[in-house]
């Protein structure tokens, strides 16, 4: 075009013979004085959360007081250079595709938890072990529970705790490790009123919710930290899993999900909605009920080896 221009062409000569609009020629980029600013943001959150994408950057943006649309988050992004996650395929539910396995879907809240556990090392070698608990509906993390060594009495603790907080599922999902088809865990389970769905042996896309969930965990949280002690990572986990998202004591890994309910408070269980709530789960009285919750018997006869499955009694 300036060579056009300078053989002697006038604009709308030079615009015709390179066939370009002249007010493409004419215009002038302009720059909001927030630029700066959104992109000192953008970087300062891409640096602490290494793993997330510039759709769930324009979340955090969101949460903290910017008015901001995801598509100028995505040039900024793409022009500072930062990662663009690629665009992975859609998958089809296995409850919609001919063939697949039959599962239970969840419809509401507290209708179908999942529990699975994941293993890292602290920094001297040695193992800790990871109980995830998840709501299947609202895809919130109910808990991490962290120990050395988790046996079927210590699922107890960890499900006695959650279910005062948050209700009494109607359901819960698993494989069939030793630590699940425990005969004092599912006898427990059964006088809470919550049934198993045990996952046939070698098929963890049964537990796709929990599998996705355990697969951010690592991808986010455990392949970025070095614990010195079991203790740090008691109190990494906790911190991760309460400040990942604006609820606390939430995690949503589904981003859909999190532009749906954002800001949707959730429901907080107090001791006493919970005695009038489920009382009528238990064969006792609700202050029994809750004693038997909140003083377990130790147990430690786990049944190694078993293939029980959803329905038969312990």
């Amino acid at each position: 075009m300036e060579h056009a221009r300078k053989c002697g062409a006038s604009e709308r000569h030079a615009c015709h013979l390179v066939r370009q609009p002249r007010g493409t020629q004419r215009y002038q980029p302009t720059q909001r004085h927030d630029e700066d600013a959104l992109t000192r943001a953008i970087i300062t959150l891409a640096d602490r959360y290494g793993r997330y994408g510039y759709r769930r950057i324009t979340i955090k943006l969101r949460e903290a007081g910017w008015n901001v649309g995801k598509d100028r988050v995505e040039r900024i992004w793409r022009r500072e250079g930062l990662k663009v996650p690629q665009k992975q395929k859609p998958r089809g539910r296995l409850w919609l595709n001919d063939g697949s396995c039959v599962r239970l879907r969840p419809q509401h809240q507290n209708h179908v938890w999942s529990y699975d556990f994941v293993s890292t090392f602290t920094h001297d070698g040695r193992i800790v072990r990871m109980l995830n608990l998840i709501d299947e509906h609202a895809r919130e993390c109910l808990a991490i529970h962290v120990r050395r060594r988790i046996n079927s009495s210590n699922l107890i603790d960890a499900l006695a705790d959650a279910m005062i907080e948050h209700g009494i599922p109607e359901y819960i999902r698993s494989d069939n490790g030793p630590e699940f088809v425990a005969k004092e865990l599912r006898k427990w389970l059964a006088r809470t009123g919550a049934a198993t769905l045990y996952i046939e042996p070698g098929s963890p896309w049964e537990s796709g919710y929990c599998e996705s969930f355990n697969s951010k965990l690592r991808d986010e949280f455990l392949n970025g930290e070095i614990f010195y002690s079991l203790k740090v990572a008691q109190v990494l986990a906790e911190r991760w899993r309460s400040t990942t998202t604006p609820n606390a004591h939430t995690l949503r890994w589904d981003i859909d999900l999190q532009h749906q309910r954002h800001g949707k408070s959730r429901l907080h269980w107090s001791m006493e909605k919970w005695k009038a709530n489920n009382a009528s789960h238990f064969s006792t009285p609700p202050t029994a009920a809750a004693s038997y919750l909140t003083h377990l018997p130790r147990y430690t006869n786990n049944l190694a080896g078993t293939n029980y499955r959803a329905g038969q009694p312990p």
